[in-house]
Formats: structure tokens, sequence, C-alpha cells
């Protein structure tokens, strides 16, 4: 598996849900984001995606998106304004499937059940602190908490 940024699979998921015509905003993006780092941990054994997760008060979040797209506020994304020229579906044929089974578990949710559902998980539970900024969600937490997911399935 190739190893891209964040931003990279934060495209591939704009690209997607243009593709559906469906509605994509931040909240859901970031909380899309953690559920890929964690099934990413538990299918394939490493990370998907470079960049930390943090632990900030509505859940999980990748800073770097959550600041591009920040402008959007709680209104879906628009795609044709913020996908790069140079994206490419050929780019991601070897995470495709996955990408596809990640969405079709968790995009069916509304932003708001996303929040709520990693509100309730270790990973944020364990590393969110009101009087912490930037306070870093460990690549380990997340393999422990999807790892004994698995288990329990």
């Amino acid at each position: 598996m190739i190893r891209r940024t964040a931003q990279q699979i934060a495209d591939w998921y704009l690209a997607w849900a243009d593709a559906l015509d469906a509605e994509l905003d931040n909240l859901k993006l970031q909380k899309l984001l953690y559920y890929t780092q964690g099934h990413a941990l538990r299918e394939f054994g490493e990370p998907i995606f470079v960049d930390e997760l943090q632990a900030w008060a509505h859940g999980p979040v990748v800073p770097s998106v959550y600041r591009r797209f920040k402008h959007a506020g709680s209104s879906s994304i628009e795609v044709d304004s913020t996908l790069p020229s140079t994206f490419s579906w050929d780019d991601y044929r070897d995470v495709e499937s996955f990408l596809q089974r990640v969405w079709n578990s968790y995009a069916k949710y509304a932003s708001w059940t996303l929040r709520e559902m990693t509100h309730r998980e270790p990973p944020w539970l364990e590393h969110f602190s009101e009087n912490e900024r930037d306070a870093v969600i460990p690549v380990e937490a997340l393999r422990a908490h999807f790892t004994h997911d698995r288990a329990k399935q």
C-alpha cells in the first residue's frame, strides 16, 4: 500500500461524494479520515496516511485538512473549487475498494452522529483534554482500539 497524505485521502472522499451526488462537510470528512486510519491499521497493519490525528472538542481531526476546508463551515464542501487538477482515480487503485468500504460503513451517518460515535471511543476519550490544545491521538491508540474492535466481531 502506498502511504499518502490525509489531504490525498480527503480528495478521494470528496471526488467520491461528488460522483455519488452526496454531501460531505468538514466534520464528516474529519470523522471519515479517523475511521479510515483506524481501519487501515487493522486491515493493513500500517497507517494509510502520514498525518497525525488530534483530539479536538468535536472529535478527531487532521488539522491541515480541517484548515483547508474551514471556509465551508458546516456546509457541504464544493468539490469543483477544492479538488486539485492533478486528481486521478488511477492513483488510488491500490486502496479504492478499502476506501469504498469505509465510505459505505460511515458516510451513511450524519456528521453529528459520527462526532458522537468518536466521542464514545477510547482514542478520543483518552487523549482529549479541554485544557490542552493539539493533543495527538497516537497511532498505537488507534491500532489498539481498532484491533480490539475486530476481536469483538
